[in-house]
């Protein structure tokens, strides 16, 4: 399969409900991924496009994606909790060729830009990017704005994240995952700084699913191509139908109400 007929199926028409699971290298326990399995199941249940998860994950349960429309990208970044100064320091822990042999059809990479150690991430991305580009296989990156050395520019109403996603595309990524700002306008930009699908963060679980998917509406009405969400999906009380709802709402075009109807949240 080439990288084209990938992003048409992890990227239906441009737009994709992406559910990264790779929480339990930095902090675990973590709710909802104790039986990961099941959770992987829920999801697959729901109709995902893309699973993002570690490449012992992906090696060991990539196969329950075969002839359904989910996908696992393997996340090529980590660190810990207990790293201290360095926990925000993601170091490469596999590259394009394994993850492939393990069963995913992407990979995924992670920047903290305002790091102490941002040029050597920006490094490790760089390296990806061009990995990926000669193996034909799409890049996520993951770029947050935090540490430090953060330095935004003065009424950057985006806090530094249209930056981010202009990094992600020049870099060469082929999706980005982003934050929402608050408020449309604010994500507009964001979406504007780079023309490439930036699919939208969930943050911290809430359990609030009309708060979840109203956030997601506002996002796509915005200029967003999705969701890149983990915790508010994963770590639902409901996951399956969580996952479906946005499923409805980012691909179907469904109001918030309806999915909520639809998926009894």
């Amino acid at each position: 399969m080439g990288k084209q007929e990938i992003l048409d199926k992890i990227l239906p028409n441009g737009k994709g409900v992406w559910v990264p699971i790779d929480h339990g290298v930095t902090d675990f326990p973590c709710e909802g991924l104790s039986d990961i399995e099941q959770t992987v199941r829920d999801l697959i249940a729901g109709g995902v496009d893309v699973i993002v998860a570690h490449k012992g994950v992906v090696d060991r349960y990539s196969d329950l994606c075969e002839g359904t429309s989910t996908s696992m990208i393997a996340h090529l970044s980590a660190s810990t909790r207990h790293g201290g100064k360095n926990s925000s320091n993601k170091v490469l822990v596999g590259d394009v060729d394994e993850a492939l042999l393990r069963g995913a059809v992407g990979v995924s990479c992670q920047l903290n830009i305002g790091s102490k150690n941002e040029p050597k991430m920006l490094e490790r991305m760089g390296h990806i990017t061009r990995e990926a580009y000669l193996n034909n296989v799409p890049v996520l990156g993951m770029i947050y704005v935090r540490g430090s050395n953060v330095d935004l520019i003065e009424g950057d109403s985006t806090n530094g994240y249209a930056h981010a996603a202009r990094i992600a595309f020049e870099l060469g990524c082929d999706a980005a995952k982003t934050v929402w700002p608050g408020d449309k306008e604010s994500f507009t930009k964001i979406c504007q700084a780079a023309p490439i699908p930036l699919l939208v963060a969930g943050g911290p679980a809430s359990g609030n699913s009309r708060e979840i998917l109203t956030m997601v509406k506002q996002s796509l009405e915005s200029g967003g191509s999705g969701v890149c969400m983990g915790r508010q999906i994963f770590a639902h009380p409901q996951v399956t139908s969580i996952a479906r709802a946005l499923v409805m709402i980012v691909h179907q075009g469904l109001t918030v109400d309806q999915a909520i109807e639809k998926c009894l949240l």
